[in-house]
């Protein structure tokens, strides 16, 4: 058996400890980021866009009663990541949800205002 030096052994665990982080990295770099975040003077509009868009199937202001449709509780369900699922939900759809995908359909901006609104009205726990 070869006998394997200390800084040997030390530059093999640093690879390794990189390597395991860099999904963590990744997936935090990839974080999407509301532009539009913490502009109260949105939330009427993403309030109209939501109820334009979305109220249909997620009730008139983002009141539904059904749990797995009811957008007041992205936080509570999702929490830091609320803001991940939302975005990639609604970009490419959870077709076996009943959730149709809306890239090309919504503009980035219009997404962005009807979160701005949801952000307003989420539970608390």
């Amino acid at each position: 058996m070869a006998v394997t030096s200390r800084g040997a052994v030390l530059r093999r665990a640093t690879a390794v400890a990189i390597l395991a982080m860099a999904p963590v990295a990744t997936a935090l770099a990839e974080r999407p980021v509301n532009p539009y975040e913490g502009d109260t003077e949105l939330v009427p509009e993403g309030k109209s866009l939501f109820n334009q868009y979305c109220s249909h199937c997620h009730g008139p202001d983002a009141i539904q009663g059904e749990r797995p449709r009811d957008l007041r509780r992205l936080r509570i369900r999702y929490g830091d990541n609320a803001i991940g699922v939302f975005y990639s939900t609604i970009n490419d759809g959870r077709m076996d949800k009943g959730m149709p995908p809306w890239k090309g359909v919504l503009k980035e901006e219009v997404i962005w205002r009807i979160f701005t609104f949801l952000s307003t009205v989420q539970t608390q726990p």
